[in-house]
């Protein structure tokens, strides 16, 4: 069989996007089927895989979640291996992940773990999100997948491969997509009197939602909006008919996120009585908070610090969405960071990690699990 890092440059050749991963199942599953049988369980939903790995003397289920899609990217590194899917790239690291979780059924399809333990091969976390139908699907026709705890990992590229940083409750934020269009009259440049300009209006409204964070959640809380993207107009002689606003809201409190949507839709509100235009939200996809079980975090760090080559760190809580945080909400469990050691950010088109962080990792989970 292949080892994990030739595993991982096959799968970053191709990245597909959310619930079109039918390439990525396929080649999991050729994997996971040269694998010895006798203990394990393997179900699809979707473009999703679930493996169940029978323990030789359980008395729980561990659960590991890995994310299987990629981004809406083109690549911009000199790899041997980069995409040959143009437009599309393993931007997040989801490669990465998905090799150590093979990693993992490998070695307890090979060498039993006292507790049973089943691999989530989740589709769709960048979005439109899978982890919440997966858990609906898990608990109506598969209740014996439900793991009693669950563990994920997220590639860091700003820490040190050996890294282990996570934190005991809030690690990374609640999430939502923002999508705003705006209706006005379009018309010729000349008679401005006769439209209702749609530029102007989102430009109103761009500078309106700031507001929101300054002036309408708790100063003690955080909350960020995002416009990372504003269309409008056709020509520059012609008045824009329509725009649409994409960005993106994150909150550390589900509370914060309820009042900023509220706060949205009131300032939306406005700005259609004001240009006398019809605005449409929509919110997309959301994510609940990364909300770590404090059990599960302390057994990480603990784990870590006496993991040789391991560093534990308690982090901060982070702006960063994952719908990681779906599974966690009903199941107890936690996620940490692994380091990657590249100087390119998560998303970014030349992101390259470090290829040491997936061995070090497949043992670290590997060890820790069986220590459950």
């Amino acid at each position: 069989m292949k080892n994990l890092i030739e595993v991982r440059r096959d799968l970053h050749k191709i990245p597909e996007i959310g619930f079109e991963e039918v390439k990525t199942q396929r080649y999991l599953l050729t994997y996971l089927t040269q694998l010895p049988q006798a203990y394990l369980q393997v179900v699809t939903w979707k473009t999703g895989i679930v493996v169940k790995i029978q323990g030789s003397n359980p008395t729980k289920c561990i659960g590991w979640r890995t994310d299987i899609d990629a981004l809406p990217v083109f690549e911009e590194t000199a790899l041997d291996f980069r995409s040959e899917h143009e437009g599309f790239m393993h931007a997040c690291g989801h490669d990465c992940h998905m090799a150590i979780a093979l990693g993992l059924v490998t070695a307890f399809a090979k060498s039993r773990p006292a507790q049973d333990v089943v691999v989530y091969f989740q589709p769709a976390e960048e979005g439109p999100g899978g982890a919440e139908p997966m858990l609906e699907w898990l608990r109506s026709e598969q209740p014996q997948l439900v793991a009693d705890e669950i563990y994920a990992l997220h590639i860091a590229p700003e820490y040190p491969v050996g890294t282990v940083a996570t934190k005991p409750g809030l690690l990374f934020a609640n999430t939502s997509e923002l999508f705003i269009d705006l209706k006005g009259v379009g018309g010729h440049a000349a008679f401005p009197h006769k439209t209702r300009d749609m530029t102007v209006a989102a430009a109103n409204l761009i500078v309106q939602l700031q507001t929101i964070i300054s002036r309408n959640v708790n100063p003690m809380d955080s909350a960020v909006i995002t416009i990372g993207k504003m269309t409008s107009g056709t020509v520059q002689n012609v008045i824009a008919e329509n725009a649409r606003l994409e960005g993106t809201i994150r909150t550390l409190s589900a509370e914060a996120m309820t009042e900023v949507k509220r706060r949205i839709e009131a300032i939306c509100a406005g700005i259609e009585a004001a240009f006398e235009c019809s605005v449409s939200i929509d919110y997309g996809s959301m994510y609940y908070e990364v909300n770590n079980d404090e059990r599960c975090a302390n057994a990480l760090l603990e784990f870590a610090r006496e993991f040789d080559g391991a560093v534990s760190y308690e982090c901060p809580a982070a702006m960063t969405g994952e719908d990681f945080g779906y599974f966690i909400k009903e199941i107890p469990g936690a996620m940490f960071w692994a380091g990657a050691n590249c100087e390119y950010g998560l998303h970014h088109a030349k992101l390259a990690p470090d290829e040491a962080l997936i061995p070090f990792n497949q043992q670290f989970v590997e060890q820790f699990i069986r220590s459950l």
